[in-house]
């Protein structure tokens, strides 16, 4: 038996970050003064921070 690659394994999972009003937070892309930012948004309450931790 071969032992299966690194690169075709399929289980991949994807964290998920929560505000505290409920909503799910999602990260964006800006481009403000010729610089690209991160920020993250929650989608029910509009609030961004830098990144999702800050959330807590």
């Amino acid at each position: 038996m071969a032992a299966i690659s690194k690169n075709a394994r399929t289980s991949s999972t994807t964290q998920r970050f929560y505000c505290p009003c409920g909503g799910e937070i999602k990260m964006k892309t800006l481009f403000e003064d010729g610089k690209i930012k991160n920020i993250a948004e929650c989608e029910k309450c509009k609030r961004t921070e830098r990144r999702p931790s800050d959330f807590n």
